[in-house]
């Protein structure tokens, strides 16, 4: 029986068409209903014909249709993705301005710190209006969601909307155990691994080449090849103190710690030099859009003169619709779930990273048992900070919010309490229009 799958936030060109590829890549989907929606129709217009374009390509027999309307999108759907952003470049870039006047260096802020609560705060509504709408049109439907911040979005839909069958996506598992294989001269699909912690700050508890530990070679790999320490130094400085790998780029991973960037000097010795793809330069994220806003028209009208690529790539929604309602080959992934006792020294009722199991039976978090004491340290501030966060969203709380900010490692590290809350009303008075429910 054909399926309907909705793409909410389908502009997001990127996301999209890879998702969508990957998704016509299994027979079970070859005719579905793929249904685009978008509150930008301009974007809504471009992808619908790429879309189109890759259906044509592979000769399947899916139907596309687009529409500015969220009900007709949802209507009957069986599973739904979302990869909105609440405002444009000019709204977010305060994110990421404001914190670096008080003295908070920011490289992405997309999901902790000031920058990423105020990002969630921005983005709960339309979020939580969407789930209002997966739940009144489609409430048996499967959804994934690929937004940022994810573990506090994921959180406060998993609270508001407990029948709901969802969990949150992030590629940084796969992509960094693939990069770790790569380091240890090991290909990608003889490799095994536990991952858990919280998003962006999850760690690989083992890592397995059939099915023995390759850690040791990681080790070796890190401290004595220069080239290899050099491509994630942060995070590599991260695994020589903690012992574990992180999952999230060094970018990303510099803002949640309290280590790399309270002073220009670290700044300069471990964010700067890195050769990977995101080493942890201030506004590195806020720079690529202001670039692609201008850009991106181009970047599509080459993406037409190409031919079009079927390959099935590395996300993980299109094998999670396959297990659950296509031809149920069960998938193992790391998801974004609730803590119902999955990790023991992480909050009760928090939104985890863990390996989840999809099957005709739908989605089963896997119990994982403890994180090391100095991983579930470290992931513990940043849980018990987005609780306070998600309290905050749904209560209309300015002051928790205030204390939540006030623990976050790196801004605790270079702002005493009154410059926090002096940063802090300055967002709200920025964010103001984003921001009904702090209104009263």
């Amino acid at each position: 029986m054909s399926k309907k799958i909705a793409f909410i936030g389908a502009g997001s060109f990127g996301f999209t068409r890879g998702l969508i590829r990957d998704l016509l890549s299994f027979p079970a989907f070859e005719d579905a209903t793929i249904a685009l929606m978008d509150i930008n129709e301009e974007r809504l217009t471009t992808i619908t014909k790429a879309v189109q374009r890759i259906v044509d390509a592979g000769k399947y027999k899916a139907r596309v249709i687009a529409t500015l309307d969220r009900k007709e999108a949802l209507l009957h759907a069986d599973g739904v993705v979302t990869t909105i952003l609440a405002g444009d470049v000019d709204v977010w870039q305060h994110d990421i301005l404001i914190p670096k006047k008080y003295g908070v260096d920011t490289n992405v802020g997309d999901t902790r710190g000031p920058s990423g609560i105020f990002r969630f705060l921005r983005t709960v509504n339309p979020i939580l209006d969407i789930a209002e709408d997966i739940n009144r049109y489609c409430p048996d439907a499967v959804y994934l969601n690929y937004t940022n911040p994810m573990a506090m979005l994921c959180r406060v839909v998993q609270e508001k909307y407990p029948k709901l069958v969802t969990t949150g996506l992030c590629h940084s598992v796969q992509g960094t155990a693939s990069m770790l294989a790569r380091w240890i001269g090991i290909p990608d699909d003889e490799i095994s691994y536990t991952c858990a912690g919280i998003n962006h700050q999850a760690f690989y508890l083992d890592f397995l080449h059939n099915g023995k530990d390759v850690y040791p070679l990681i080790d070796k790999a890190i401290r004595e090849n220069p080239e290899i320490y050099k491509e994630e130094i942060v995070r590599n400085e991260m695994y020589l103190a903690l012992g574990y790998y992180v999952t999230e780029s060094s970018g990303h991973n510099s803002e949640y710690v309290s280590w790399f960037r309270k002073r220009p000097d670290l700044i300069e010795e471990y964010c700067t030099h890195g050769t990977g793809w995101n080493p942890g330069a201030y506004a590195y994220i806020l720079d690529e859009y202001k670039g692609k806003k201008h850009t991106w028209k181009k970047e599509i009208e080459d993406w037409f003169e190409r031919p079009v690529e079927l390959g099935r790539g590395h996300e993980y929604a299109a094998s999670i619709f396959n297990a659950i309602f296509g031809d149920h080959t069960m998938f193992k992934f790391n998801g974004n779930v609730r803590n119902t006792r999955l990790i023991d020294n992480l909050p009760e009722g928090c939104c985890v990273e863990v390996p989840v199991l999809a099957s005709r039976r739908g989605l089963e978090a896997i119990h994982v048992g403890p994180l090391p004491k100095q991983l579930g340290l470290l992931c513990s501030i940043s849980a018990q900070i987005e609780e306070m966060a998600v309290e905050a969203s749904l209560t209309g709380n300015r002051d928790l919010v205030y204390q939540a900010i006030c623990f976050d490692p790196l801004t605790s590290a270079v702002l005493s309490l009154r410059e926090i809350k002096a940063m802090m009303d300055e967002m709200f008075t920025q964010f103001e229009p984003w921001l009904p429910q702090f209104k009263a």
